[in-house]
This record gives C-alpha cells, sequence and structure tokens, in this order.
C-alpha cells in the first residue's frame, strides 16, 4: 500500500518548496531493508547461492570461507533476522535452507522500477554504440 507524504524543503530564499513523497507500506519497507542489508554482504550473498541448490549444515556452508566457523554462524544469523534463511536443529548439526519470500518480496519491487530503467540503459547503449 502507498500513502502519499507532503515534505516541505526550504529552498534558496526561503521558497519553501513543498513535494508529495511516496511512501511505501512500512511492513514491506522494513523486510525489503532487511533483504538488500543482509545481502549487501559479498559473503552472504556466497552463502545464499549455495543454499540455492538445497539445504546445508552450516559447518558445510562455512568450509569454502577463509574465516572461522563462529564467523559465517554470525552471518547465518543476518540472514535469518532477514528472514533469508530457516535453521533447523537436529542434535547438534544446523540445517540452513532458503527462505524465498524475503527474496520473492525483493524480486517484486525491484521489478516496479526494471520497467523504467530498462529503456534508458538500452537507449543508453545505443547512444555509446552509435555514436
Amino acid at each position: 500500500m502507498l500513502t502519499c507524504r507532503e515534505v516541505c524543503i526550504d529552498g534558496p530564499g526561503g521558497s519553501g518548496l513543498i513535494f508529495n513523497r511516496m511512501v511505501e507500506d512500512s511492513r514491506l519497507i522494513n523486510t525489503l531493508d532487511r533483504a538488500f542489508g543482509a545481502l549487501a554482504d559479498p559473503s552472504r550473498r556466497a552463502i545464499i547461492a549455495d543454499l540455492s541448490s538445497g539445504e546445508r549444515r552450516v559447518t558445510d556452508l562455512a568450509r569454502p570461507f577463509p574465516v572461522s566457523l563462529n564467523a559465517v554462524s554470525k552471518h547465518v544469523k543476518v540472514l535469518e533476522r532477514a528472514g533469508l534463511v530457516r535453521r533447523r536443529v537436529l542434535g547438534r548439526d544446523h540445517y540452513i535452507s532458503l527462505a524465498p519470500q524475503p527474496l520473492r518480496e525483493a524480486s517484486t519491487w525491484l521489478d516496479q522500477y526494471r520497467a523504467f530503467w530498462e529503456p534508458r540503459l538500452d537507449a543508453l547503449e545505443t547512444l555509446l554504440r552509435d555514436g
């Protein structure tokens, strides 16, 4: 759901320009903020990529990284807080799997803007190629 909020910006000479700012549903924004924040780190993106092939133990996820198991576990916790992964404990083993909903919501949000940037990027490519 979108709502509109007026924002007054005092310009040069005190013009007091008023802009209408669209504000998206705060629940979605919080989900997106957490998801994009978690995905901002290349190690966490690598963990997500690894999980795309299926559930993995935390120790298996940590194997390719040149850091401690504890460091990878902290990355997994960030992904959990963002809702991007789920943890299943079986004895001493912790199994991690993807939770697709936040990724789906992020993709949907990006798709809204894809129609805006793709034609502009195509035009820029044509301009750079043709002259």
